[in-house]
C-alpha cells in the first residue's frame, strides 16, 4: 500500500464524526449502536490509520482465542523462549504482550498503533522468576523489581526510551464522554542492580488506572513481523474481554486458536464471523488435538468453516502434547508450530504479500463501513427523535404552567388570603409596603405551584416514555430549590417595580413643575404631585396581580398619578410582570431539560454520519 493523504483525511473526518455521535437513550438497537460506535473508533484509531499512515510498518499479528486454548504458549513457541506467561490458572494472560525483532521496537514503542495502552518494556527473561516483580500493591523491601520512569517531555525527537505522557482523547481505552482516561508510553522496570521484571512497571501501570502493553524484543523472529497475545476473548474478567476486542481490532492478521474440545463455542464463532464481515486476513489454529481423532476432528472442523463460507482460510493442526498442558520448558517442539511459522514468515517477508494481507484487511473493514455507518446513522436519529418527544413533554407541560398563571393572576388569585386582607387595610390605610409584601409572597407561591405540577406531568410522561427508562436523566429538583430560585426572581421584580413607580412619580412632579411655573395649578395635581413612590408601587403591584378583584386599585393609582401617566405605568408595569414571570418558569424549565442536553443528542449527528461516509465511499485503497 501507499500512503493516501486524501483517504487519510476523509477517515480523520469520519472518525471525529462516529467519536462525536451518542446514544445513551435506552432505545431499542441502542446498545448494539454503543458497540458499533465503539468498534468502529477501535479499528480506526489502532488499525486502519496507523497502517494507512505507515504502510511500510511490520506486520501484527494478534493471537487470540478462548480461555485456555494455548494462545500465550503458541506465542512463547513461535519466538523459541518464554515471552507470555502460560499455565493452568485462568486468566493466564491478562496484561497483552506483544514481541518483535529489535529492529522493529521502534514501531511500536510509540503511539503509532495502540494508543490507548502505556508500553511497558522489560528485559530478556527465559524463566518464572524473572517473571515476578513488585506490583505496586503494600511496602516496598527492596527485594524485588521496582520502576523507575523517565518521562518524555515532548521536546526533540521521542527515542521510545521512557514513557510518552501525551493526552490522547482515548487514552484508557474509552473517549472521555464516555469515562476513560491515561497516557502511552513505555515504562522499563529497573531494580537495586539494573533491568529485572515486568510485574513492578505493570502494576504502577494498572494502578494508574491504565491499560499495560507489554513489549519483547527476539532477533529470532523475523524482521517486519509481530506476535501480539492478546486475552481471553471469553474471559470472567469484563476488562480482558475489552482488551482482546481492542487488540484484535489492530491486527493486520487474525490468528484465532480454538481447541479440539471447543471448536463449535459460541464466542470463537462470533470471532470467526466477523472476521468474514470485515473481510480480514485470518488463519486459525485447533490446538491439543489428540492423535486418535485428530483426522476426525481436523475434517470436522473443516466442514464447519466451509458451511461458514471460510473454507479458504488457511487452516493449522496442533496435536496434544505435554507442553500444551503447561508441563516443561512451555514450549511447544520446533515442529509443531513450523508450518505456522512459515506463513508468518512468508506473509511479513515478501513485500507483495504483506501489502496484499494489510490492503485486505484495510479495505474489509473500510467497506464494513457501508453497512455500519448507515445503521449508527439511524440509531442517531432514533436518539435525536426520542430525545425530542422527552423535551417537547417538558416544553408542554411548561407551557400550561405559563397558561395556568396568566390565567389565576387574570382571575385576582394572588390577590387572595393574606394578601386581600391587606388591601383591605390598605384602603383603611394600611402600610404599602406590607401590601406590597404579601403580593410578593402570593406571586411566589403561585409559581412554585405552577411548576410543581409541571414537574409532576413531565415525569409523569417521561415515565411513560420507554426512552427514559434507565436512562441517565436526573430526578425532579427539590421543591425547597426550586421556591428558592423562584423567590430570588419574584423579589427583583419587585425592585424594579418599586424603581418603575419610582421613575413615573418622578415624571408628574416634573410635569406639575412645569404647569406651576405657568400659573395653573389645579386642587388634583396638588394630591399628585405629593404622589408617593411606595404607594404608587405598591398599587400597580394590585392593579397587574389582581385581576378583576382589584378593579379600584387601578382607579385609585390614576387619581393618584392622574389617568394618562396611570395607563402608561400600568402597560410598562405589565410588560415588566410578563418579563420576569417568562424568567422564572423559563429557568425551571431549562434546569428541567439540562440533564437530557447534557447527553449530547444533536441532530446534525446523524446529516454528519452520512455525509462522511458518501465522502468515503469515493475513495479506494491503493494496494
Amino acid at each position: 500500500m501507499d500512503v493516501q493523504p486524501r483517504l487519510l483525511d476523509v477517515l480523520s473526518a469520519l472518525r471525529d464524526r462516529v467519536d462525536a455521535a451518542r446514544f445513551p437513550l435506552p432505545l431499542p438497537g441502542a446498545a448494539r449502536a454503543r458497540r458499533t460506535r465503539s468498534e468502529l473508533l477501535d479499528q480506526l484509531d489502532d488499525y486502519v490509520m496507523p497502517r494507512l499512515r505507515s504502510p511500510q510498518a511490520p506486520l501484527l499479528a494478534v493471537i487470540g482465542g478462548s480461555t485456555g486454548a494455548g494462545k500465550s504458549t503458541l506465542v512463547n513457541s513461535l519466538v523459541g523462549r518464554r515471552v507470555s506467561e502460560a499455565g493452568v490458572l485462568r486468566p493466564t494472560t491478562r496484561t497483552p504482550v506483544l514481541v518483535c525483532h529489535p529492529d522493529d521496537r521502534h514501531w511500536f514503542a510509540d503511539r503509532r498503533v495502540l494508543p490507548q495502552f502505556t508500553r511497558v518494556r522489560v528485559p530478556v527473561q527465559d524463566s518464572p522468576e524473572a517473571m515476578e516483580a513488585y506490583d505496586g500493591t503494600g511496602p516496598y523491601d527492596e527485594t524485588r523489581a521496582y520502576v523507575e520512569t523517565h518521562p518524555y517531555d515532548e521536546t526533540g525527537p521521542y527515542d521510545g526510551a521512557g514513557p510518552y505522557e501525551g493526552g490522547d482523547s482515548r487514552a484508557g481505552g474509552k473517549s472521555a464522554s464516555e469515562g476513560g482516561g491515561g497516557a502511552s508510553g513505555p515504562a522499563v522496570a529497573r531494580g537495586p542492580g539494573g533491568p529485572t521484571g515486568a510485574g513492578s512497571a505493570v502494576g504502577m501501570v494498572r494502578a494508574a488506572g491504565v491499560a499495560p502493553l507489554r513489549i519483547e524484543t527476539d532477533p529470532a523472529l523475523p524482521s517486519g513481523l509481530a506476535l501480539l497475545d492478546a486475552p481471553d476473548i471469553d474471559s470472567l474478567v469484563a476488562r480482558n474481554r475489552e482488551l482482546a476486542a481492542e487488540l484484535i481490532c489492530a491486527a493486520d492478521v487474525w490468528v484465532l486458536v480454538t481447541t479440539a474440545a471447543r471448536y463449535a463455542d459460541a464466542v470463537p464463532w462470533h470471532l470467526l464471523r466477523t472476521a468474514k464481515e470485515y473481510d480480514v486476513t485470518l488463519v486459525t489454529v485447533l490446538d491439543r488435538v489428540p492423535h486418535q481423532i485428530a483426522s476426525d476432528i481436523s475434517a470436522r472442523y473443516a466442514a464447519l468453516l466451509t458451511r461458514a463460507g471460510l473454507g479458504d482460510v488457511p487452516r493449522f493442526t496442533i496435536p496434544e502434547l505435554p507442553e500444551s498442558a503447561g508441563g516443561g520448558s512451555g514450549l511447544l517442539p520446533a515442529t509443531a508450530v513450523a508450518a505456522l511459522r512459515r506463513w508468518l514468515e512468508r506473509h511479513a517477508q515478501d513485500t507483495a504479500v504483506r501489502n496484499a494481507a494489510a490492503a485486505r484487511t484495510t479495505a474489509g473493514v473500510l467497506a464494513s463501513l457501508r453497512s455500519r455507518m448507515p445503521a449508527l446513522a439511524g440509531a442517531s436519529a432514533a436518539q435525536h427523535a426520542a430525545a425530542v418527544r422527552l423535551a417537547d413533554q417538558v416544553e408542554q407541560a411548561y407551557e400550561e404552567a405559563a397558561a395556568r398563571v396568566r390565567r389565576e393572576i387574570e382571575q385576582g388569585e394572588v390577590l387572595s388570603g393574606d394578601a386581600r386582607a391587606h388591601w383591605r387595610d390598605h384602603e383603611l390605610g394600611g402600610r404599602p409596603d406590607e401590601l406590597l409584601d404579601a403580593l410578593t409572597h402570593g406571586l411566589t407561591s403561585l409559581l412554585r405551584c405552577a411548576v410543581e405540577q409541571a414537574d409532576e406531568r413531565a415525569a409523569d410522561a417521561w415515565r411513560r416514555d420507554p426512552a427514559s427508562a434507565d436512562a441517565p436523566l436526573a430526578e425532579v429538583a427539590e421543591a425547597a430549590a426550586s421556591a428558592a430560585r423562584l423567590g430570588v426572581v419574584v423579589r427583583r421584580w419587585r425592585r424594579c417595580l418599586e424603581e418603575l413607580a419610582e421613575e413615573g412619580v418622578r415624571e408628574v412632579r416634573a410635569a406639575r413643575g412645569v404647569r406651576t411655573g405657568r400659573g395653573t395649578v389645579r386642587a388634583g395635581e396638588r394630591t399628585r404631585a405629593a404622589a408617593d413612590p411606595e404607594e404608587a408601587a405598591a398599587l400597580l403591584a394590585t392593579t397587574l396581580l389582581g385581576g378583576r378583584r382589584a378593579r379600584t386599585a387601578g382607579d385609585v393609582l390614576a387619581d393618584l398619578m392622574g389617568a394618562q401617566a396611570a395607563l402608561r405605568l400600568r402597560d410598562r408595569g405589565g410588560r415588566l410582570l410578563e418579563t420576569y414571570l417568562q424568567r422564572a418558569l423559563d429557568g425551571e424549565r431549562e434546569r428541567r431539560l439540562a440533564p437530557l442536553e447534557s447527553l449530547g443528542v444533536r441532530p446534525e449527528h446523524q446529516a454528519a454520519l452520512i455525509a462522511a461516509l458518501s465522502l468515503l465511499q469515493k475513495e479506494r485503497v491503493t494496494r
